[in-house]
């Protein structure tokens, strides 16, 4: 427990950006799973279309500081990498 009101507060703030941050995590993980899903299934159309879902995802995710910028630009890397190969099939 705080000891004092700023350490309180800061325990509040805490604890509201931990949840807005798993929030936000997660819908970065459904999406990742959701181009992975539709590379393997091997629907083009489709793995484009939760692509530039996922793109848009990430980016935010970075914007907002809950995944690291290198971290964001690898997995855009690599599910671009992949779709490009499902492409070139």
């Amino acid at each position: 427990m705080a000891n004092t009101r700023s350490a309180a507060k800061k325990m509040r703030q805490s604890e509201k950006r931990r949840l807005r941050n798993a929030g936000i995590r997660s819908g970065v993980r459904t999406a990742v799973k959701g181009v992975r899903s539709a590379i393997e299934s091997g629907s083009v159309d489709e793995a484009r279309v939760q692509w530039s879902r996922t793109i848009k995802v990430l980016d935010k995710a970075a914007t907002k500081g809950v995944v690291h910028k290198n971290a964001v630009a690898r997995r855009k890397s690599r599910l671009t990498r992949q779709l490009n190969a499902l492409v070139s099939r």
